[in-house]
C-alpha cells in the first residue's frame, strides 16, 4: 500500500509564509508527477502546482511568483513553498502522487494516491 502524509499548514497573517511537505511511503516502484491541489469551502478542487520527476513545473495563474514546488525523487517527497500569502489562499491543500507499483501478476501500473489534506488559513 501507498500513503501520502501531508505537514505544514497552519494560520498565519497576509504577507507570511508557510511550507506544506508531502512524504510518499509504501510499495513504489516510482513516482511520476506529484501535485498540490487546494479546496476553499464552497468550490471545486484546484490545481496549485504540479512537477514532474524531471522537475518541470507547472502553476496556477494565482499563485505564480508567489508559491515554489519542489521534489526530492531520491525521498519521494513534494514541498510547496507558498510566500505572500493572501487571504484568498485559505483553503485545505491536499498532496497528489501518480505512484507507479508492482502488481501481484508482478506488472508495472501507476494509481493516482492523495494525501488526507492539511488545512492553511491566512488571516487579514
Amino acid at each position: 500500500q501507498v500513503q501520502l502524509v501531508e505537514s505544514g499548514g497552519g494560520l498565519v497573517q497576509a504577507g507570511g509564509s508557510l511550507r506544506l511537505s508531502c512524504a510518499a511511503s509504501g510499495s513504489i516502484f516510482s513516482i511520476n508527477a506529484m501535485g498540490w491541489y487546494r479546496q476553499a469551502p464552497g468550490k471545486q478542487r484546484e490545481l496549485v502546482a504540479a512537477i514532474t520527476s524531471g522537475g518541470s513545473t507547472n502553476y496556477a495563474d494565482s499563485v505564480k511568483g508567489r508559491f515554489a514546488i519542489s521534489r526530492d525523487n531520491a525521498k519521494n517527497t513534494v514541498d510547496l513553498q507558498m510566500n505572500s500569502l493572501k487571504p484568498e489562499d485559505t483553503a485545505v491543500y491536499y498532496c497528489n502522487a501518480g505512484v507507479v507499483v508492482t502488481t501481484a501478476g508482478g506488472f508495472r501500473d501507476e494509481y493516482d494516491y492523495w494525501g488526507q489534506g492539511t488545512q492553511v488559513t491566512v488571516s487579514s
